[in-house]
């Protein structure tokens, strides 16, 4: 019962951090999808390493779909844009496990660095691809895939480090790995 409550207020934050995110980094928007800061990639990856793959990709996707409300986006592409958000991390996830063999210890800073980079490339790429493949006035400028993983990548990196230090600071995750 408690790992349903997790995953409805984990799927409840994630549109009001998009919101937030929104309007504190609106100076920083590069397209209306995409921007240097993105505080919601570290929640999108948090759900799947601290939820588990099957709970935090579905907080995820419920979240997503709370922001379709919000926004009374009932598209085809506005709900494939909730397919990626909870795919990427998911990715990320697999890709680490593929080369590592193991799954990521959320005490190791490199362990999280790594599929926070990881994370952040495959959510720009499946974004971008399904918005080539559905939606082309998505793609406003070239360098927009760099911005993305970029913005991404500044959001999880803020949210991996304020994560490595609570699981640290209270022991979640397995014993303290030196990196």
């Amino acid at each position: 019962m408690f790992e349903l409550f997790l995953t409805l207020l984990s799927a409840f934050f994630y549109p009001f951090l998009h919101v937030a995110n929104a309007w504190l980094f609106s100076d920083l928007e590069v397209t209306p999808h995409v921007g240097l800061i993105y505080l919601p990639a570290f929640i999108r990856l948090v759900n799947v390493l601290v939820l588990g793959k099957v709970r935090g990709t579905m907080a995820t996707a419920l979240g997503g779909m709370f922001l379709m409300m919000v926004f009374s986006d009932h598209s085809m592409v506005g709900f494939l844009n909730v397919l990626c958000s909870a795919a990427g991390p998911l990715l990320a996830v697999f890709v680490f496990r593929f080369y590592t063999g193991r799954d990521v210890r959320l005490q190791s800073l490199k362990d999280i660095g790594f599929v926070t980079l990881g994370y952040c490339m495959a959510n720009a790429i499946v974004h971008h691809l399904v918005w080539m493949l559905f939606d082309p006035l998505q793609l406003v400028v070239p360098q927009q895939l760099l911005w993305m993983m970029l913005g991404d990548f500044n959001g999880a990196l803020i949210g991996a480090y304020a994560l490595k230090w609570t699981a640290t600071r209270f022991n979640i995750g397995g014993p303290v790995q030196r990196d």
